[in-house]
């Protein structure tokens, strides 16, 4: 292989096979240190390897893509070639787990390993990709980029529209939403609700459009490459209505999926309380049964989203008290009225004060009081109690592979700003996109997103297909939350001083950017969930 030659499908599938052996080789070191160790002493070998299963199924989600393009794009190549090259490089070299965490073969005895995929992957890792590179930044520059299409005329349709309204209604006033602090308009929360955002996956039956999770996920990264507001603002429809599909009542689910999927009753998720973290058993939320078969909820919540205007409450509560852990808690379906900005939380019994936060604005961060406020008879999800954690827990695959997919469109209006700024931006008499620093920060940031972008939308499919896929889903959700943050980061180095002005957008996306390692689970609750299902499963 030449120097700045793009690697063909049968270099592709040799290294890759390869990859995956590095990857079982990495499944039985850890599996032997684990026959000595319990995961806790074993941290960071764990997370080392999620870290390396992340990679290679990239990788794999990398080679579907370039094989259903057929070489028909020819930027396509120069991506698959440096998305390889870079991956493989990592695997061999030095795995970036955080910021100043590097996963090198050793810390799992890889090193035999790492020297077999080096020189299985020698023609593509020790190539010169500098003039690769260039030219991809140059592809970008001219407004060629990499193939999108799923070859589905309807789900094309559904891209373009939806890139189509946030060019027009998103883009043009986010940034200035942002600085304001202000709550997406409710004439934008109409015009998103016309074009089906909040029913997505809820069946046609009860008013919504009965399409999937790589729907879901497309509608998602357009709304979220214009804000990464307007595309959370489903997430919360999206977890209470997969809450109510799968868990509800045949009168639960005629009563709310409607009015959800109309976008008539915006909901909120009331999970997280005061120190629990990412411990929900340890919730202390009490929601007690009196003789009219009503609730009374008494307790703490905090980081409630858009908790002030939404009209629903998907709440986790201890229903039993006598029970430990996650047997005693229950899913509640708590009504409330909407919120003002005079009067932002006017139930009895409720009382919220707003969390003042980096970005992630649009909706606002909440911690929430209760006491003694009440719940209708029908407010227990299912009717049954004590299955609380076991119906949020069937949400948590849609919920991580749609975060993953708000990651993808915030890092790719990140890179969209970043080449905008690079072309526009002079300096020695030529654009500083000529200077190979710069274009090379933005031939990669368009590596990662595709990376990251088919990894998601594998994990969209194995939902679709009805396949378990706790997995996939943070593999999406780690290595996207990833590229946000890098994205944005050197998006915002090749603005320079100025991307550090919070009147260029750039400064808003880098804090976008930054809660996706956080929420929905943060990269390290990612590892251990993807470590400990493959030390279970090999598929």
């Amino acid at each position: 292989m030449t120097a700045g030659a793009t690697i063909d499908a049968a270099q592709r599938a040799h290294a890759l096979e390869a990859a995956r052996d590095y990857r079982s080789a990495a499944l039985s070191a850890l599996e032997q240190r684990l026959a000595t160790a319990p995961m806790a002493q074993q941290q960071r070998a764990v997370h080392g390897f999620a870290w390396i299963a992340t990679a290679v199924a990239a990788l794999e989600a990398v080679h579907q893509w370039a094989a259903a393009g057929g070489g028909a794009n020819p930027v396509d190549a120069l991506v698959t070639t440096l998305a390889y090259a870079e991956t493989l490089g990592q695997l061999i070299g030095g795995l970036p787990m955080g910021q100043n965490e590097l996963l090198r073969p050793a810390d799992l005895d890889l090193t035999d390993a790492a020297a077999h995929l080096r020189d299985a992957s020698a023609a593509i890792v020790n190539a010169d990709y500098a003039a690769l590179r260039a030219e991809l930044t140059a592809a970008l520059a001219a407004g060629q980029w990499p193939s999108e299409s799923f070859g589905d005329a309807d789900l094309d349709a559904i891209r373009e529209q939806f890139r189509r309204f946030t060019d027009a209604e998103i883009l043009p006033h986010a940034h200035g939403w942002h600085l304001a602090n202000a709550l997406i308009p409710d004439a934008v929360v109409q015009a998103m609700a016309d074009l089906g955002t909040f029913g997505v996956c809820i069946p046609e039956v009860h008013g919504g459009l009965g399409l999937g999770k790589l729907v879901m996920c497309v509608v998602t990264e357009e709304l979220s490459r214009g804000w990464i507001g307007a595309g959370s603002l489903g997430t919360r429809s999206e977890i209470a209505g997969e809450l109510i599909v799968l868990g509800g009542t045949p009168a639960q689910q005629s009563r709310w999926l409607p009015l959800i999927a109309s976008g008539a009753v915006l909901p909120t998720a009331v999970f997280t309380e005061p120190d629990t973290g990412s411990d929900l058993g340890a919730l202390e939320t009490r929601a007690r049964e009196r003789a009219d078969g009503s609730w009374e909820i008494h307790g703490a919540k905090t980081w409630i989203t858009h908790a002030s205007r939404s009209d629903l409450m998907t709440m986790l509560a201890r229903t039993l008290p006598d029970a430990a852990g996650y047997a005693g808690l229950s899913m509640l379906l708590v009504p409330k009225p909407r919120g003002t900005e005079a009067d932002p939380f006017p139930a009895a019994g409720m009382a919220g004060s707003e969390i003042e936060v980096l970005g992630y604005r649009g909706m606002r961060e909440y911690a929430l009081s209760f006491d003694g406020m009440t719940a209708p008879a029908d407010a227990l999800l299912g009717g049954e109690q004590g299955k609380g954690f076991k119906q949020l827990m069937q949400t948590f695959e849609g919920a991580r592979i749609q975060t993953a997919a708000r990651a993808v469109g915030v890092a790719r209006r990140a890179l969209e700003l970043g080449l905008d700024y690079a072309q526009a931006r002079r300096q020695f008499g030529q654009p500083i996109l000529a200077f190979p620093r710069v274009s090379d920060k933005l031939a990669m940031s368009m590596v990662d997103i595709v990376l990251a972008r088919e990894l998601t939308y594998a994990a969209a499919r194995a939902k679709d297909a009805g396949r378990r896929c706790d997995i996939e889903a943070g593999m999406a959700k780690l290595l996207a939350a990833r590229t946000a943050w890098s994205n944005a980061d050197a998006a915002l180095q090749v603005h320079g001083g100025n991307g550090y002005a919070l009147e260029f957008e750039i400064s808003r996306v880098l804090c976008d950017a930054r809660i996706l390692n956080i929420f929905e689970g943060a990269a390290e609750i990612q590892a251990q969930v993807i470590a400990k299902g493959l030390v279970g499963r090999r598929d």
